[in-house]
């Protein structure tokens, strides 16, 4: 069972930012805190995953600030969520082979971070009179959550 919670809150954190839940992941398999070796994503704890995750991570946490940042409900943007929580989802899932259940968990996390972290930062944003506190919050919310699951997986 709490396979899946940790599958469906990394989704959470997917939707909230696309590519840090799998650098959180793949920083989790390196470590040795998720056992993805011998399936087949033991690529992620490898040397280049995490830091090439972590580099797409800082890319967007940036650019998620930048004014013509698109929405994340967009198609594409919201597309790409999904997947990354599915992709997360999935890794959580093959340490008790169950990445379908891990990958669906993920993917409805992902919905949810995605809807839900729109919602609350519009409103952070209404009540702070500008966008920039309420982006840094989420920022703090979504690498603290990945790493808070990452450590408890």
């Amino acid at each position: 069972m709490s396979l899946y919670l940790f599958a469906l809150l990394l989704g959470v954190v997917a939707g909230l930012r696309a590519m840090t839940a799998p650098a959180a992941v793949a920083w989790g398999a390196h470590l040795g805190l998720i056992p993805l070796q011998g399936g087949p994503l033991a690529w992620l704890g490898g040397a280049i995953a995490p830091w090439t995750f972590t580099a797409l991570a800082v890319l967007e946490l940036v650019g998620d600030q930048l004014p013509k940042t698109p929405s994340r409900k967009v198609p594409v943007q919201f597309g790409t969520r999904i997947v990354s929580g599915a992709f997360c989802g999935a890794a959580i899932g093959t340490t008790q082979d169950a990445w379908i259940g891990g990958a669906v968990a993920g993917a409805i996390g992902a919905v949810i971070g995605t809807l839900g972290g729109a919602d609350v930062r519009g409103r952070l944003a209404k009540a702070f009179g500008r966008d920039l506190p309420a982006g840094l919050l989420e920022d703090v919310v979504a690498v603290g959550g990945a790493a808070l699951i990452v450590s408890a997986v």
